[in-house]
């Protein structure tokens, strides 16, 4: 993967930020705001494109845009780099191809043995009621 080429392919808003920081956050735009087109992507093939648009579905918004908020830090440089190292993070994470669920089949002593307690319960249960045949 091309780090550097999918960092040039990022835009960046800014705008204020909520929270702690008193009156200097009424003065700052530390807010950073990550935006990366995934169909217009030059770094990615067709098919890993397909792959990041569908893992990722829940951050891309109908245009196609995957975003990214950080507004942890009261610096602008620090939430920008830690919203760059967020987004480095879940492209990684979504390239990873997903391991195929590997079908096993019950052991047949497992088998046995439920139904050996779930007679045992029967049987015990059946010990608690009353004896109508009288």
């Amino acid at each position: 993967m091309n780090i550097t080429g999918l960092i040039g392919e990022l835009t960046f808003k800014f705008s204020r930020s909520g929270g702690a920081g008193g009156q200097h956050v009424n003065k700052v735009s530390s807010k950073v705001t990550l935006q990366w087109d995934v169909a217009s992507s030059a770094v990615f093939s067709a098919e890993e494109k397909a792959v990041v648009a569908e893992k990722l579905s829940n951050r891309i918004n109908k245009e196609g845009i995957l975003q990214l908020e950080s507004d942890v830090d009261r610096s602008q440089a620090r939430n920008k780099e830690i919203a760059i190292d967020r987004f480095l993070r879940l492209i990684k994470d979504a390239l990873v191809p997903t391991k195929p669920r590997k079908k096993t089949k019950i052991p047949y002593s497992s088998v046995l043995k439920r139904l050996d307690r779930k007679k045992q319960q029967s049987q015990l249960k059946a010990s608690r009621r009353p004896n109508l045949d009288d």
